[in-house]
């Protein structure tokens, strides 16, 4: 799959009762290296700091509420994440991804796949 530039895109569908940042390193490990590395608070995570950097990636996560030593964060940079959040709005206009009818994961994945393909075409 590619992002219609011919860059290789990647996702990992997870169980609905798992974190996303348990699905993170295998993830970030699917997709091509990239120069920056952008997530919210719930990806505060040392091991996904130092994974995302090992890949050559600058990591830009605002640091969690409970974090004791805080990371250097460029708000500015975290501002790029805002073009993210609009697609997952999006996506879950379409009902069936909304309340996930489906009860097999391919099936899911596909409709993720085709609603994905809409949404960019349109």
């Amino acid at each position: 799959m590619t992002d219609g530039t011919g860059r290789p895109l990647a996702f990992v569908l997870s169980p609905g009762n798992v974190a996303d940042i348990t699905v993170a390193p295998d993830l970030l490990r699917l997709a091509p290296p990239s120069r920056i590395f952008l997530g919210d608070q719930g990806y505060d995570a040392r091991f996904l700091r130092e994974l995302a950097a090992s890949r050559g990636a600058r990591v830009v996560i605002p640091n969690h509420p409970t974090r004791r030593n805080p990371h250097p964060f460029d708000p500015e940079a975290y501002k790029a994440r805002n073009a993210i959040e609009p697609m997952f709005c999006r996506i879950k206009d379409f009902r069936r991804i909304a309340t996930r009818y489906d009860r097999l994961a391919r099936n899911f994945a596909s409709a993720v796949a085709l609603v994905a393909a809409i949404t960019w075409w349109t």
